[in-house]
């Protein structure tokens, strides 16, 4: 009989009122919205993170949507996009359907005058085509065209048809170098300068596209940690169409003030609870990136550029109905952005967070990495340093990378090049010296442009990076 008393009381306390136990109901109100704006932050990452990059475009640049905008040389530090590549020419497009109707992209054909990589992706950089040298046109040149979300016509011939299921889209062009210097930056310039947007309306007549220098801008897209961040997914719920995947998300975001045909005015104490929600985001997402992504190499520090499961259902169109990678890909967009549709055939990377003895980088201490010979890619290979803290190119330093197109670079007797991470160049090794912030932490990416069989069977391999004494 004691312990069905026992029991009952239990089962009293468990159904009593929230009030009952201590707890008020606006208490519970702010627990709620604190949980919600954490599962909020992660599903949206991607499309918040293409939200900051369009709004820095809208707000520092003269660009404008359906247009390009591009950097007149090799990336430096003024651009804070996450984790790009400053060995390449970077041309971007946003393009939206909703007021002109389908977007014509012109990709030209590969040539002696150059060649270039390129990704198009949604709002939610989910990939939807790659092209370019080594993409679905393999250098021969395309013409692709953004359908609406609602366009159920033939597409032309001619045309490559893209629909993205959202009114926004993008593009990453990168034209391709020779080397940095000024002549092959002119020649790639000129190259990149062939591509076309405009309406497929006008496409009897296109008229010429608009391309806007924005190399001494400072372009600033890392993830803002704060109450922002929730305006930025505001806009784009207002601005586009729910995809049904995500219809789940339609209540949650509206506890958190979000509602399509509604503003967005949180009061003091629900902002209160989307500051704290944030800040929880970026602490476990952080600690997440921090335990470390699947090795590539085994028995080193170099990992895989994402989990393998959001490689496999972002090329699949998130199409499996049983499987939706939402935190490996809210990780993922913490740190970089694009989506790739055949990650490995033009391009793959390795992300390296740990030294070789499993410490994390110094920006005040001297590494070396060595690169073996014979690297198996087609084009190049490059290595570039991060700042840890926001993925992006560290600040005022002259140089982020070290690549095979650059000329300068000194190679070992044996063909292998030993690159070097830190304040100060150590003496002698200027040309193949990266250099870091001593007051922060960094990170490491390597690039692996037209990578080979070769690379994925770990015939060759990258080894851990190693201090300098």
């Amino acid at each position: 009989m004691k312990r069905l008393v026992v029991a009952a009381l239990a089962v009293v306390s468990l159904a009593a009122p929230a009030s009952a136990q201590g707890t008020s109901p606006k208490e519970l109100e702010r627990r709620v919205i604190e949980r919600r704006a954490v599962e909020a932050a992660i599903w949206s990452m991607p499309v918040v993170n293409y939200d900051l990059m369009l709004q820095e475009m809208l707000t520092k640049t003269p660009g404008k949507v359906n247009q390009v905008i591009y950097w007149g040389h090799p990336l430096d530090w003024r651009n804070q996009t996450l984790t790009p590549n400053p060995d390449t020419l970077y041309f971007m497009a946003f393009m939206n359907t909703k007021d002109v109707g389908p977007i014509v992209i012109e990709v030209p054909p590969a040539g002696s005058d150059g060649s270039l990589n390129a990704n198009i992706v949604n709002i939610w950089q989910q990939p939807l085509e790659d092209a370019g040298l080594l993409g679905v046109d393999k250098g021969q040149g395309s013409k692709f065209v953004m359908l609406p979300p609602d366009y159920a016509d033939k597409v032309p011939d001619g045309y490559v048809g893209l629909q993205p299921e959202t009114h926004g889209s993008y593009a990453l062009f990168r034209a391709n170098l020779a080397s940095h210097a000024e002549a092959d930056v002119a020649r790639s310039i000129a190259y990149g300068k062939r591509i076309r947007i405009y309406p497929l309306a006008q496409a009897a007549s296109p008229p010429a596209t608009v391309f806007t220098d924005v190399k001494d801008i400072l372009f600033d897209s890392t993830i803002r940690y704060d109450r922002s961040f929730y305006e930025g997914l505001n806009r784009i719920v207002q601005s586009e169409p729910w995809l049904d995947r995500d219809r789940a998300m339609i209540d949650p975001l509206r506890t958190l003030g979000i509602e399509k045909g509604k503003p967005f005015a949180p009061g003091d104490a629900a902002g209160q609870a989307l500051d704290a929600g944030i800040r929880e985001t970026h602490m476990l997402l952080e600690a997440r990136y921090d335990a470390g992504l699947p090795t590539f190499f085994e028995g080193t520090h170099w990992t895989f550029p994402t989990s393998p499961e959001l490689i496999q259902a972002a090329s699949a169109g998130f199409n499996d109905p049983d499987h939706y990678p939402v935190d490996a890909r809210g990780l993922t967009y913490t740190y970089g952005y694009i989506g790739i549709k055949r990650l490995g055939s033009g391009q793959f990377y390795l992300i390296n967070i740990k030294d070789k003895d499993g410490e994390n980088y110094d920006g005040a201490k001297t590494y070396r990495l060595t690169v073996p010979p014979n690297v198996p890619v087609e084009q190049y290979w490059s290595v570039t340093a991060y700042d840890r803290e926001t993925h992006a190119l560290i600040r005022n330093v002259g140089r982020a990378s070290r690549a095979s197109n650059a000329a300068e670079v000194q190679r070992n007797a044996d063909g292998s090049v030993d690159i070097y991470f830190g304040p100060k160049a150590p003496a002698g090794k200027e040309a193949n010296w990266v250099p870091t912030d001593p007051q922060r932490g960094f990170e490491l990416m390597f690039r692996a442009y037209g990578p080979k069989k070769e690379f994925f069977d770990k015939a060759w391999r990258l080894p851990d990076v190693a201090k300098v004494n």
